[in-house]
């Protein structure tokens, strides 16, 4: 299956942006009446055909229509510190992608070494993960949020914060199944001064193992137990 992101697609007849058609027509060399498939990152598969093969603008007519599809039974929230070293941040989103997310919010902790991000750069690296692994939910990559403003939101959810302590629970023994928001700290972990603070905002203590881990994999072993328990 050749799936593209195609976000403001509402007629049966569209055209592929310049970007994806090059991957269409030179990349993938397909030609008109080849089929492929699109989706608008909200849920919905179209199957279409190329009835222009031209490598700037492409188009198709939509001949078949797939709502919620492979949607999952559960919303899963990540906030997780940015690693100073970016690629190590971009490789957790894409595994991410791969593995089922929904939403993740870069959060600005006291032990922060990164406080920006290129969110153009990042969401382009979540866009190409969710059709390499043919999902059609695109993840919501939010702006970066200080932690106190992060926790002190009224979620409608379970709510854990993994931070590395023998005395916690591991996530996948007081994790069941649904929904969830799931913090992950920097490098230097959380300050004991927000663990208090996101304990007062009914956020569990948890962690992911009798090992300290870097915070991608943290998040994604994070993201995985999730993944696993809804399964």
């Amino acid at each position: 299956m050749n799936l593209f992101y195609t976000p403001y697609i509402e007629n049966e007849i569209y055209s592929l942006n310049e970007e994806e058609s090059v991957h269409c027509i030179r990349v993938l060399r397909l030609r008109k009446n080849d089929f492929i498939f699109l989706t608008n990152g909200k849920g919905t598969l179209y199957k279409a055909i190329i009835t222009e093969d031209d490598q700037k603008h492409c188009s198709v007519k939509v001949v078949e229509t797939f709502a919620n599809y492979n949607k999952r039974n559960y919303y899963l929230h990540i906030a997780i510190a940015p690693t100073k070293n970016i690629d190590r941040f971009e490789w957790f989103l894409e595994k991410a992608t791969e593995i089922g997310i929904d939403e993740i919010t870069p959060l600005i902790c006291k032990h922060s070494e990164r406080k920006t991000i290129n969110a153009e750069r990042l969401n382009k690296i979540i866009s190409s993960a969710m059709k390499q692994s043919l999902k059609t939910y695109l993840p919501l990559l939010n702006k970066e949020k200080i932690f106190n403003d992060f926790i002190s939101h009224d979620f409608k959810t379970s709510k854990f914060i993994c931070h590395y302590n023998e005395d916690n629970k591991n996530l996948k023994n007081i994790y069941s199944k649904g929904d969830a928001v799931i913090l992950i700290g920097p490098e230097g972990d959380f300050d004991d001064s927000e663990i208090l603070k996101a304990k007062e905002n009914n956020f569990v203590q948890t962690n992911l193992g009798n090992n300290r881990y870097r915070t991608e994999t943290a998040a994604i072993m994070a993201c995985h137990t999730v993944h696993l328990m809804n399964d």
